[in-house]
């Protein structure tokens, strides 16, 4: 699928890859690398515009913090006496916290 999709077609196409768990930053890839799109000039809309109209947007930043903290704390159930850890996790647990408070 290497020729320009429409308008629509290539909306349709963000919708779908939102809903296989894609952030707006690796579709907005995909679509550059795969499909010859560039999200700013051959779309009249923003990526997180579409999203939000089709109740597909996920914050991209919240996504990535969360899976961190998954990882983090995974570690510290099998390595207890990682204090290092202890206070990485802290700090992204309180960033977390900011962020959802603004959004």
């Amino acid at each position: 699928m290497t020729e320009k999709l429409e308008e629509k077609e290539a909306e349709k196409l963000i919708v779908e890859l939102a809903k296989q768990g894609k952030t707006s930053e690796k579709i907005g890839l995909i679509l550059a690398k795969e499909h010859k799109i560039l999200a700013k000039k051959n779309l009249n809309k923003k990526m997180s515009k579409i999203l939000k109209e089709n109740k597909a947007y996920v914050d991209a930043d919240i996504k990535n913090l969360t899976e961190s903290l998954e990882k983090l704390k995974k570690h510290i159930s099998k390595n207890r006496k990682d204090k290092i850890c202890r206070r990485a996790l802290m700090i992204k647990e309180a960033k977390l916290r900011k962020l959802k408070s603004l959004k």
